[in-house]
């Protein structure tokens, strides 16, 4: 008999299951061995003197010595059982269920053989040591189903028919009774193998969603001077020797900089091959970097896929141009992992001293700002801050000055778009945007206007006017209409913003379970349990909460677990080039059974055609929104104009709810 053909088709299932069964076997084999030990050592005692010395010494003993060293084989065996493969199991589990057949026909016959000699008692004694011994085997053996079934049959038919052959009414009865108990026992045995099974089976599911979706939360240990993973400097001592140089003395005399580099392609790298991938990629790097580094040039992991430039001396800006032209060769050559061959490249921002800021909080953000916009416009090179990127800041600070001295309740306003039910062709919903004209700036774009406010302390402010906007517009429409409202990261962090949303929500007079509120995956971990406290807070007003843009953040499944959601939209860089990209499809896939699980709703964002509408309601997507179903607009002219196309499209009754946010459109 093959085990393999009492196994699941799934090789991962087979593996899984056949494993955690001889983990469970080898923690039972002691027991079923002490159990038919002691019991027969107790039957051969009763018999001294009543039966041949055969029957009631040698054999007993015989078979009782072998138990005992087939059970010192094992116990000495089962300390290496984390690296036996799977066919070394299996040997190993086919081998046990022979050698318990085995066994089993040698016990039972010696047993019936012992039957003739003796009195009633000792009669009932042979009749009930085969009787509470094979129960109590099959009790140790419930992890393997086929060995409890062979075990059952070598001892229940035997033993039924001796029985039943002898006329004597009690006995017969006992055989009757014996079989009955062994039907229970086999159906209890086949319950428990079918829920040990299932069990293993979802074990295997959970990993394999794990590994699928779990973005990479960079794990830095903060050492006293270096990175355990890259044995790089860690971001402490990068700032620490930054910090020196302006708080030792004087301002330095010389000229130096600062850069960033961030990782472009590292998270699809995590995404599809794993975090193990993703570290033995960061090592490799690590290594290529070091190679770099010298008395001029400090080069530490500042966390996750950042890593920072000290520049000590520089005479001109073509010489941080050639380093950093070298640093992204370099890493742009590919990298052998384990089972795969990935490529990467680099983009470095840099920023230099006096140029770029007299300080190292000004050198430091000015870099950060040169990599964010070389990653925008010239991904995998190298920027130098300048004075169009100081142009750029100085915009960013008119907005902010215009945001202070705006009438936010005149100049903000809500459009709408659509999510869609693909299965119902209706109209399920609608998410709000915020838009803002100012008379000095005219049309802000929303991401400008939103990235001003979390980094300055208007964000309140802002929230405060479309939040009011938002359940104002509740008051004036259907009852049906659920409004879903965007939370800034500063929000969540705030208890005094949080009390604040709730005591709005209690003023308007409208039913909290009509409200929805969106937090981002970068928004929850940056404090993570006063992010889980605030929405918390706002769960128990009777809303709901949505976590945005799935997937472009660095959250883990423990924390989505943790948290009281109710949906998940996935952000629209899964959705671009699903139709080609069977990556992206099988994580889709994966968030889409992952929030089944769970008992979540998935929203997808960013649709845009009939072809990308296709392949997600394949991959089992249902709510939907995006330019192929409405562009945002004012609410009066959602359905009569913006989303005429959408509407002509969806038939029968419509729900409408409403979604607001903060924030640009989908």
């Amino acid at each position: 008999m093959r085990l393999t053909r009492l196994m699941p088709k799934s090789r991962g299932e087979h593996s899984v299951l056949m494993r955690s069964q001889f983990e469970a076997f080898s923690r039972q084999l002691p027991l079923l061995y002490l159990i038919l030990v002691i019991n027969s050592l107790a039957v051969a005692f009763t018999h001294i003197g009543k039966a041949p010395a055969l029957l009631c010494e040698y054999i007993p003993f015989t078979l009782c010595v072998a138990c005992v060293v087939r059970l010192w084989i094992w116990s000495r065996r089962r300390k290496l059982i984390a690296s036996l493969n799977d066919r070394q199991i299996a040997r190993r589990l086919t081998n046990t269920i022979w050698l318990i057949v085995l066994l089993g026909g040698l016990f039972t016959a010696w047993g019936l053989s012992l039957y003739r000699y003796g009195d009633a008692y000792e009669k009932a004694h042979v009749a009930f040591y085969m009787s509470i011994t094979v129960i109590g085997c099959i009790f140790c053996l419930m992890h393997m189903r086929t060995a409890a079934l062979l075990l059952t049959g070598i001892v229940l038919i035997p033993f039924a028919l001796y029985f039943s052959t002898t006329g004597n009414p009690v006995l017969i009865a006992i055989a009757v009774n014996m079989v009955l108990v062994s039907i229970a026992m086999i159906k209890v045995l086949l319950t428990y193998y079918r829920d040990f099974s299932n069990l293993a089976r979802s074990q295997i599911a959970l990993e394999q969603k794990q590994h699928e979706l779990e973005a990479l939360n960079a794990e830095n240990h903060r050492l006293a001077n270096a990175d355990s993973l890259t044995g790089l400097p860690n971001r402490r001592h990068f700032l620490s020797l930054l910090a020196d140089r302006f708080e030792s003395g004087p301002l330095p005399e010389s000229r130096f900089a600062v850069g960033i580099i961030d990782l472009d392609g590292f998270k699809q790298v995590n995404d599809l091959h794993g975090h193990g991938a993703g570290d033995s990629l960061l090592e490799e790097v690590g290594r290529r970097l070091l190679a770099f580094s010298n008395a001029q040039l400090l080069i530490a992991r500042l966390g996750g896929d950042e890593f920072g430039l000290l520049i000590r001396s520089i005479d001109t800006e073509q010489q941080l141009l050639d380093v950093g032209s070298a640093i992204c060769h370099a890493l742009r050559k590919p990298y052998e992992l384990l089972r795969a061959t990935a490529r990467i490249s680099a983009s470095i921002g840099i920023a230099m001293f006096p140029e770029a800021g007299r300080t190292s909080e000004q050198l430091f953000e000015r870099a950060d700002y040169a990599l964010y916009y070389g990653k925008e416009n010239r991904r995998g090179h190298t920027t130098i801050f300048s004075g169009q990127h100081e142009s750029r800041i100085r915009e960013f600070g008119s907005v902010e000055q215009a945001l202070r001295q705006a009438d936010l309740e005149k100049e903000m306003v809500l459009h709408y778009q659509p999510i869609v039910d693909v299965r119902t062709r209706e109209i399920r919903a609608y998410e709000a945007l915020a838009r803002w004209h100012s008379p000095v700036l005219g049309d802000v774009a929303p991401n400008l206007f939103i990235r001003v406010a979390e980094k300055s302390d208007l964000i309140h402010q802002v929230t405060a006017v479309l939040l009011g906007k938002a359940l104002a517009y509740m008051t004036q429409r259907d009852r049906r209409i659920h409004v879903s409202f965007n939370l800034s990261a500063r929000d969540i962090a705030s208890p005094e913003a949080v009390e604040k949303i709730r005591e709005t929500v209690r003023k308007s007079r409208v039913d909290a379970g009509r409200l929805t509120f969106e937090i981002t995956e970068t928004a929850v971990v940056q404090d993570f349990e006063q992010g889980r406290a605030a929405l918390s807070e706002l769960k128990a007003l009777g809303a709901k909460i949505s976590l945005d843009d799935f997937g472009t953040g660095y959250s883990s499944l423990h924390y989505i677990h943790q948290l009281p959601l109710n949906n998940v939209k996935v952000d629209r860089s899964f959705v671009e080039h699903i139709a080609q990209d069977t990556a992206a499809q099988g994580i889709v896939r994966s968030i889409v059974e992952l929030c089944r699980n769970l008992g979540l709703t998935c929203v997808i964002e960013g649709v845009e055609t009939d072809e990308q509408v296709a392949v997600l309601q394949r991959l089992g997507c249902t709510f939907m929104q995006g330019y192929h179903f409405g562009k945002p607009a004012p609410f009066e002219t959602v359905q009569s104009q913006q989303f005429r196309n959408a509407t002509a499209a969806i038939t029968g009754t419509q729900t409408t709810s409403g979604i607001a946010k903060i924030g640009n459109s989908a």
